[in-house]
């Protein structure tokens, strides 16, 4: 496979976070979408208190669309609960 085809209008990777100081949340939330050395595309979710190493799930996907429509589906109810962009 050629490099420019593994180019995507798809957003690669995605950086949320919840700070609310008065109740002592500060929180991030990390979603990338990424090709292993075999082709398979990964849907990578990173999560946790700021300067926390966190956690990691990693999902495999059945294209970069699935994948795309995935990080955006776990984005926006991240957003719903009060993550805002970094």
């Amino acid at each position: 496979m050629m490099r420019d085809e593994l180019r995507s209008p798809i957003k690669h990777h995605l950086v949320l976070h919840r700070i609310d100081p008065e109740q002592r949340i500060r929180r991030f939330y990390s979603l990338m979408i990424e090709r292993d050395l075999f082709g398979t595309v990964r849907l990578v979710r990173h999560w946790g208190r700021i300067g926390t190493n966190g956690q990691e799930l990693v999902e495999v996907c059945a294209s970069e669309i699935e994948a795309g429509e995935a990080l955006e589906a776990f984005a926006a109810a991240k957003r719903r609960r009060g993550y805002r962009d970094l």
